[in-house]
C-alpha cells in the first residue's frame, strides 16, 4: 500500500500506537552512490514522546548538516525502544537491481529489531514483500518521525563505513568527501584509477560507454 500523508508529524503513528499496534520507521540509505553498500534501518520510537526535543528535530537526514545527523543518531539510539541497521552488498545490488537490494536492506533491518513489529511505515512509495503490515508513505523522512530516524541511522552508519573503510582502503577515490556519489572528482578517480571492487559496476554503465566512444 503507497500513501501520501499531510497530516502533523506523530499524529498517524500515535493512533495506531494508540490501537496497541508496534509500529517501526524504515528508510535507506545509499541508493544513488556509485559505490558501495546501500543501507537500511528501522526504528521503534517510544509511544507518547510528542514533545521530547530530540523527536521534535528530526527531518529528512539529507536537510540535516552531518554534525546535527550525528547527534541525533546518538539520540535515537538511547530514546528507541528498538533500533537495527542493515546494509545489502554491492554483489546483490549487481545481481538483483539497488530497488531489490534496497528493499532487503530494509527487510533485514525489520527482522533485526528486538522487538516484534505490527505495522512497518518505509519511505517511498513501495512497500511489497516485507513480513508485516507494511504501509509506504511518499515523503514519509519530511512527515513521519520514526522513519525520520530510520532515516538518520541509515546515512549515519552508511557515512562512517564510506570514511572508516571505504576511504582508508581505496585513499585514492576520495570517498570520504563524496560518499561514493558521482561527483567530478569521483569519476576523475575512476578514469585514473579504474573502479575499486567496491564499485558498482552497472552504475558505471553509461560512464564507459560515453568514455569509450
Amino acid at each position: 500500500m503507497s500513501v501520501k500523508k499531510e497530516q502533523k508529524p506523530l499524529l498517524w503513528e500515535n493512533e495506531l500506537k494508540y490501537e496497541g499496534c508496534t509500529v517501526c520507521g524504515v528508510d535507506e540509505a545509499g541508493r544513488g552512490p556509485l559505490v558501495g553498500r546501500v543501507y537500511a534501518a528501522a526504528v521503534i520510537l517510544p509511544y507518547g514522546e510528542r514533545d521530547n526535543p530530540h523527536i521534535l528535530a528530526l527531518n529528512d537526514s539529507k536537510k540535516l548538516t552531518e554534525k546535527k545527523r550525528d547527534i541525533l543518531a546518538e539520540e535515537i539510539k538511547k530514546l528507541a525502544v528498538s533500533w537495527c541497521v542493515a546494509y545489502s552488498e554491492v554483489f546483490e545490488i549487481e545481481e538483483m537491481n539497488i530497488l531489490e537490494a534496497s528493499l532487503l536492506a530494509m527487510r533485514r533491518a525489520i527482522a533485526g529489531l528486538a522487538v516484534p513489529v505490527d505495522v512497518a511505515l518505509i519511505d517511498g512509495n513501495i512497500s511489497r514483500g516485507f513480513p508485516v503490515e507494511a504501509h509506504a508513505i511518499v515523503g514519509g523522512d519530511g512527515i513521519s518521525p520514526s522513519i525520520a530516524a530510520a532515516s538518520i541511522l541509515a546515512k549515519t552508519e552508511r557515512d562512517r563505513w564510506c570514511m572508516e573503510y571505504l576511504d582508508a582502503k581505496y585513499p585514492e577515490y576520495g570517498f570520504a568527501k563524496h560518499k561514493g556519489y558521482g561527483t567530478k572528482a569521483h569519476y576523475e578517480a575512476i578514469e585514473k584509477y579504474g573502479p575499486c571492487p567496491e564499485h558498482r559496476m552497472s552504475f558505471l554503465k553509461k560512464f564507459y560507454e560515453r568514455y569509450e566512444s
